[in-house]
């Protein structure tokens, strides 16, 4: 069993085969080696220890080459038995109709024994069409590119193929997660930076490489209170005072009494200053709070929903989905940081 400690790097394990594309497989050993200390290093402040440890596994130990004949020089092989909380199958250059079973039986054993032993899979791209072959995505959804989606009705019919998100949970924990197109796995470097690190980390990283949320990935990051420069000082007022007082389950009669004008007249300058009704920014507030307490905490969903003034959670629910694309307890699941993952040595 490998010794790590629970203060030190993530320990990650990047599968590489002669099918890998090489741009996401260095991509992603790139981003997560930069994690704790580009960001740190560019604001010149002190970089902290790294927060992943990463290295290349493949079926053997030999070097090889991979995709357009980029060069691999493995860290470990599947005979070395080693462990990690982390196992990433990233994308491969696969035809559609092409057929991998059959291929690396040992390295498909060692995923599956990695994944019972406590590890989490992640997989870009078509790097679920090897994810799919160990069978643990049977009677789970599960994404990839969507030009592979004729390729898993035929192959693979016990998955439930969706071509439409950009990240799917396979399981209720988040220990299997799909990525979907060609360059998910910027989304999924981001994702997995989030949920073994902190949100913050993966927003630095994001802005270092311009790492962006495709399609619906984009939804659940997104801060849904942008305060855009305005010249309306009573707006700015108002803005200023919901702010502190968004809680308050009277907040919109409180503030046009503290603005004291018409409350025809507020609205209407509200909307015109800032885009947004002040009922929708009162509610974006609510849902700020929400997914702040959601990512760092325990507290029910039923709780959170009447801290932020909203005592019916069925209602809370609502809205949350509608702003954020995802229900409290599958944004809580995708944001709330993992620091006890469990280490899967067996070294």
């Amino acid at each position: 069993m490998m010794n790590t400690s629970n203060n030190g790097p993530v320990e990650v394990l990047i599968v590489a085969v002669p099918e890998t594309a090489g741009s996401a497989l260095y991509g992603m050993v790139d981003v997560l080696l930069a994690a704790g200390n580009i960001w740190q290093t560019l604001v010149r402040t002190e970089p902290v220890q790294s927060l992943f440890r990463v290295r290349i596994i493949a079926p053997t130990g030999e070097a090889f080459t991979c995709g357009n004949r980029i060069p691999v020089c493995p860290d470990c092989s599947v005979a070395d038995n080693p462990g990690a909380s982390i196992l990433i199958l990233p994308e491969l250059w696969l035809g559609p109709d092409e057929d991998i079973r059959g291929r690396y039986p040992e390295l498909m054993e060692w995923i599956r024994q990695a994944y019972r032993e406590g590890a989490s899979l992640y997989s870009a791209c078509s790097g679920a069409v090897m994810l799919a072959e160990t069978g643990l995505l049977d009677g789970c959804e599960a994404t990839s590119h969507w030009g592979y989606q004729d390729l898993f009705s035929k192959r693979y019919p016990k998955i439930r193929f969706r071509p439409e998100p950009n990240l799917v949970f396979a399981d209720p924990a988040g220990r299997i997660v799909t990525a979907g197109g060609t360059t998910s796995w910027h989304d999924l470097a981001l994702h997995i930076i989030t949920r073994h690190c902190s949100p913050g980390e993966a927003l630095r990283i994001a802005k270092v490489y311009l790492l962006k949320w495709h399609s619906e990935g984009q939804l659940p990051y997104a801060s849904l209170v942008r305060r855009g420069p305005h010249a309306d000082s009573v707006v700015r007022s108002c803005e200023q005072w919901l702010g502190e007082h968004f809680r308050d389950s009277d907040a919109i009669q409180q503030v046009l009494m503290q603005i004291n004008i018409p409350e025809r007249t507020l609205k209407r300058r509200f909307k015109a200053a800032t885009g947004s009704t002040l009922i929708d920014y009162l509610q974006n507030l609510r849902v700020e709070a929400a997914k702040r307490l959601l990512e760092t905490g325990q507290m029910p969903v039923d709780e959170i929903s009447a801290s932020v003034s909203y005592e019916d959670p069925s209602f809370f629910r609502r809205l949350f989905k509608r702003r954020t694309g995802l229900t409290p307890a599958a944004y809580r699941r995708m944001f709330q940081p993992v620091f006890d993952a469990p280490i899967t040595g067996r070294n």
